[in-house]
């Protein structure tokens, strides 16, 4: 079977998307409440710790935690993937109870690991608000979820697969289309 990967947005265009994702978030941060961003890993992490930087530098008065959240064992396709799930650690160190969450992904389509993101999060605590923000949003929804803060939506057909590459885990930055 061979693959076609098409760029559906390069370097420049995914700065711009990040940046938009950032402002979005930065106008609703609330200041009189914990603030906690989770990066679903693995890119989902790298923005969210992105993220993370620049708040903190732009509010060195508002204390904002960064934690990193493993789905693995929380996706309902588990029993249909091949092989056993790579599961890593989960870090969150600080407390949710009360807290303003930021659940950070990069593409959004069906809804489903966040889902199990959501689930996943309920079991360190119970924020008071969890708010998500995705680089990307696709469509293509198979549960009523959606995003509060975007950086970019696209279109892409159903059974393609949509990739963000960010250059601390894939050494270049881009988002593509993968057809079958």
């Amino acid at each position: 079977m061979r693959l076609i990967m098409k760029v559906l947005l390069d370097s420049d265009h995914v700065s711009t998307a990040i940046d938009h994702l950032y402002d979005a978030v930065r106008a609703e941060l609330p200041t009189h409440m914990p603030v906690a961003v989770i990066g679903i890993r693995t890119r989902g992490e790298t923005l969210a710790h992105r993220l993370v930087d620049r708040l903190r530098s732009d509010l060195p008065d508002v204390e904002i935690n960064f934690g990193v959240l493993d789905i693995g064992f929380y996706r309902d396709d588990l029993s249909l993937r091949r092989g056993m799930p790579l599961v890593r650690a989960t870090e969150i160190d600080f407390e949710l109870e009360g807290a303003w969450v930021l659940l950070v992904d990069d593409v959004l389509q069906t809804g489903r690991s966040v889902k199990a993101a959501l689930t996943a999060i309920h079991d360190f605590g119970r924020p008071d608000v969890v708010r998500l923000g995705v680089l990307v949003d696709r469509g293509g929804r198979e549960l009523p979820i959606a995003p509060d803060f975007v950086g970019q939506t696209v279109e892409a057909p159903h059974k393609a697969r949509v990739q963000v590459k960010l250059k601390e885990t894939d050494g270049e930055e881009g988002v593509y289309i993968i057809k079958a």
